[in-house]
């Protein structure tokens, strides 16, 4: 890690403090969600250490706020590395604002940033406007603005890969999850990242349904010399890239299923990339043929999940950038939280806030939200008792046993659950919730996220965690 120090030297060698500072981070990494880690720690730089208190610099006034629910995991660390209690404080500096904005326009140049391409009148990339104009690609949803987080990092990083190398290998790809969560967008950015850096190759993006339809037009046409259907298999079968997006509409479709099938025969067998989105896994969709089933599962399967908080905000903090609207930290904390489940949802939240404010002119605060979106003061809210009792009875547990110190496997997973739900259910800090089970900071944050690295993986995890969530929600 290259660090940079703008300060003289105040009761400590500056060496020293590098040293501290470095080994901060080692220990803070491994129990901060990358989300969190990347965008918000990696940036600070050590500034100095007085009179028990260690200073860093950062460029984002934004983090100041975003790393005070961390302070104390940080004074921890500080603590350790110093041998005393250390207070840690955070100094934003204009100068290293104007470097780190300097250092992103350059990153953003060398990986050839295609809005700025596309606003140059004098680009000669023929293959920009032919992304621009390309037919069913919506030009928002790219790699440059999708959020990467625990919950897609894998999905991205296949989608980049097919994206840099069409029809090598991943093939098929196929993608899975819930409504709303970027299968669609990652999809799409595939497509113009492959219209854009091989513009001589020909790509379809095509809903399930829309498929289907064509199919029936296709049949109707051609019900006397079979004109239709040959015009429609040229369609589908003379391109490079097929994106088909929703797969699992096929079911109980039989001349559809069979279209699909020999239409990817034809193209996986000339070395042609096939990706695909479905709400669930081949496994999962009923009445598909074993024979297309394997075939889906022949590439690679990787699943999206719901965003944790911090990727939430995330995801609300970038709409906000690009649209150069300040939003509040307790405004963005408080959609994050109220939107958990469903990126779209998290997105239309926050276009009708924004726009509602845009029009009417009001001050942008958690009040006047709640007054745009609807939501009752009068609304149930949540409690970490309830949650408590909810996880303890699913389980059939004690509340008292789920606080206390007993560590038995049964228990421990149940604790490690509750604490997971506690935090994305409520607006209770990481040391709030840490108090009410009786357990230190960093057994918050190690229970939460150990959790929500198991949903990525375990089916079962993720139904109970549902199941728990919706019965405190609808109760």
């Amino acid at each position: 890690m290259r660090l940079i120090f703008y300060s003289k030297l105040i009761n400590m060698d500056m060496l020293e403090i590098q040293k501290i500072w470095s080994s901060v981070i080692d220990e803070l990494k491994p129990q901060i969600p990358a989300s969190s880690f990347e965008p918000w720690f990696l940036p600070l730089l050590p500034h100095s250490y007085e009179e028990e208190k260690f200073s860093v610099l950062t460029g984002q006034s934004f983090s100041i706020q975003i790393l005070k629910k961390y302070n104390s995991l940080i004074e921890d660390a500080l603590e350790k590395e110093i041998g005393k209690p250390t207070q840690f404080n955070i100094i934003y500096d204009e100068k290293l604002a104007q470097k780190q904005n300097k250092k992103l326009q350059k990153l953003l140049a060398k990986e050839e940033n295609t809005e700025k391409l596309l606003k140059d009148p004098s680009t000669k990339y023929d293959n920009l406007k032919k992304m621009q104009s390309a037919p069913k690609l919506n030009l928002k949803y790219k790699f440059e603005n999708f959020v990467v987080g625990d919950n897609n990092k894998f999905a991205y990083a296949a989608s980049m890969s097919v994206a840099k190398t069409p029809g090598e290998k991943y093939n098929p790809l196929f993608i899975y999850g819930g409504a709303g969560l970027g299968k669609t967008h990652l999809m799409q950015a595939i497509g113009h990242y492959v219209l854009y850096k091989h513009p001589e190759l020909k790509i379809k993006f095509v809903k399930t349904e829309e498929f289907v339809n064509d199919l029936i037009s296709s049949i109707h046409k051609g019900m006397d010399k079979n004109s239709g259907m040959s015009a429609f298999r040229q369609k589908y079968r003379n391109i490079d890239v097929l994106l088909i997006d929703d797969i699992q509409f096929i079911e109980g479709k039989e001349r559809t299923v069979t279209e699909i099938f020999n239409t990817f025969e034809a193209l996986h067998n000339a070395g042609k990339q096939i990706v695909i989105t479905s709400d669930r896994e081949p496994k999962y969709i009923q009445n598909l043929p074993d024979r297309l089933r394997s075939r889906f599962e022949w590439g690679l399967m990787v699943d999206v999940q719901p965003p944790d908080l911090e990727t939430r905000m995330a995801i609300l903090c970038n709409l906000a950038k690009n649209d150069e609207i300040s939003l509040p930290l307790d405004v963005i904390e408080f959609l994050a939280k109220r939107f958990s489940h469903n990126v779209r949802e998290l997105e239309g939240a926050y276009n009708r806030v924004t726009a509602y404010v845009g029009v009417c002119n009001i001050e942008l605060n958690v009040e006047s939200v709640k007054q745009i979106l609807k939501i009752s003061e009068t609304e149930k809210q949540i409690t970490l008792d309830e949650i408590l009792n909810t996880v303890a009875s699913y389980y059939k547990l004690s509340p008292k046993d789920l606080k206390g110190q007993t560590r038995s496997q049964k228990l421990a997973n149940a604790r490690q659950i509750a604490i997971y739900i506690c935090r994305e259910l409520t607006n209770f800090s990481l040391n709030e919730i840490g108090d009410f089970f009786a357990r230190r900071h960093p057994t918050i944050i190690y229970s939460y996220e150990k959790i929500k690295e198991d949903m990525q993986s375990n089916t079962s995890l993720q139904n109970s965690i549902k199941e728990i969530t919706n019965k405190l929600k609808n109760e």
